[in-house]
């Protein structure tokens, strides 16, 4: 009828494509967003796999198709992408580095925070977002039974593209169209619901030494509860929340709460927990180091991405560090970097004294952003110190001396009430328009085309 396989499988593909696009489009509906917004999905958010993933895919005897499941470490910015194999059990997939996330180590309490949720999350259709203002994204379903339960605030959390985070897991949009697509396909192939596993770091027992003094630990230590399950099983663990707690694997049958884990699985994530617990105890007696807790850093950026930024910092009006983005990068013109700890140092930098020292805005910069004379010499700037190898501070220039001279004699004449009125315009560089924009995005709804 179609004159061969070739108009046959080009048939097949537009199929797909159209059955796709009224799927996610009647999830989108059923997630509640406006019928004008339904007249036609984005390109990007149809986009095929690479052929390079999908032979990744078959190669570990996994379809296109199957389920998935991710999990996500901050301490190393990685996402993972884990996919049901032809033994019905998951396998990882492929391992993507995190653009940006913003926050601490540490579960998100309420709103306005800047952190990044842990916890265990469920992923439906309606929570896809194909119109998001952040190229693509998913809702993480922040908060979650958990955190309702702990009276947490906030929502409207994503993975999402754009590599810019204000409580949320950034990928560049290159990562986040393969991301969106493998999630898009796995529906289509059947699967309800995948699940997110949003971890500090991996659950190892070094890492929970290492962190020991956290007090976040108890908490990580019910999370280690549910990962265990999956490291023995390697099986999407059931999550219930009873009296305030994550409950893994309980029998459906029985409610969930008064469900009992399978007597096999038990017995073996209670030998994972014994030796792991072993493990624990002896890096404690060996004085293992441990990480400090309140360091003020705000959130991390894989280095892989951190190589495609230019060998200068900037300081946006917050304080907060900035930087270009080398050409062909495939990121967005600026993005800002997780501040670094605090230090004596890092103050100087990350302070308001920052803003007193700005030599000028960039006209190039579309948000305003103004780079400092400190941000590329400082030893205590964590992004200074990946630069080093790269820059170097340079000389002043005859204009900048000849200006410093000039300062100087004029201070020497004023009173400081006229000093304080000459310090106004550097403070004013901080406000250039369209910053505050930058800065205060806000986001009304999860469809509305903002997250």
């Amino acid at each position: 009828m179609f004159g061969g396989s070739f108009p046959l499988n080009r048939y097949a593909g537009y199929v797909r494509t159209l059955t796709a696009s009224a799927a996610i489009a009647m999830a989108i509906a059923l997630g509640g967003c406006q019928t004008n917004q339904l007249a036609q999905l984005p390109g990007r958010a149809m986009q095929p796999l690479p052929r390079e993933t999908v032979a990744l895919i078959q190669s570990k005897n996994m379809t296109v198709e199957s389920p998935i499941l991710v999990r996500i470490y901050k301490e190393d910015s990685e996402l993972e992408v884990w996919k049901q194999d032809s033994s019905g059990r998951f396998a990882h997939l492929k391992t993507y580095p995190i653009c940006r996330w913003s926050g601490a180590l540490g579960p998100k309490r309420k709103q306005g925070d800047r952190q990044a949720p842990e916890g265990f999350y469920t992923i439906t259709p309606g929570q896809m977002n194909p119109k998001s203002s952040y190229y693509l994204a998913f809702n993480l379903g922040y908060p979650n039974a958990y955190d309702r339960s702990h009276g947490h605030t906030g929502g409207f959390l994503m993975v999402h593209g754009d590599c810019s985070s204000s409580g949320c897991y950034s990928m560049s949009d290159e990562q986040m169209a393969e991301i969106y697509a493998l999630g898009r396909e796995a529906f289509l192939g059947g699967q309800r619901s995948f699940q997110v596993q949003a971890l500090p770091f991996r659950m190892t027992a070094t890492n929970l030494a290492r962190h020991r003094n956290n007090p976040s630990l108890p908490f990580w230590r019910m999370l280690k509860e549910g990962t265990d399950q999956f490291e023995v099983t390697r099986q999407e663990p059931r999550v219930d929340v009873c009296g305030g707690r994550y409950m893994f694997g309980r029998t459906e049958g029985a409610g969930g709460c008064a469900g009992r884990v399978p007597a096999a699985i038990e017995a073996a994530v209670e030998s994972k927990q014994s030796e792991d617990g072993r493990v624990f105890a002896a890096l404690v007696s060996r004085g293992t180091p441990t990480v400090a807790v309140n360091t003020g850093a705000d959130g991390g950026m894989h280095p892989t991405f951190v190589a495609q930024l230019e060998p200068r910092t900037l300081i946006d009006t917050t304080g907060r560090p900035a930087a270009y983005t080398k050409p062909g990068s495939g990121l967005p013109k600026l993005v800002r970097l997780p501040r670094a700890p605090d230090s004596d140092a890092t103050s100087s930098i990350f302070g308001r004294s920052a803003l007193t020292q700005v030599a000028s805005a960039d006209p190039s910069s579309p948000i305003g952003i103004t780079q400092s004379s400190q941000s590329r010499s400082s030893g205590g700037n964590f992004f200074s110190r990946l630069f080093r190898s790269q820059a170097q501070p340079s000389e002043p220039t005859k204009q900048e001396k000849a200006k410093e001279a000039k300062k100087t004699k004029k201070s020497s004449r004023h009173t400081a009430k006229s000093r304080r009125r000459r310090s106004q315009p550097e403070t004013a560089v901080a406000k250039t328009s369209g910053t505050q924009t930058f800065l205060s995005a806000g986001f009304s709804s999860p469809w509305g085309g903002s997250r």
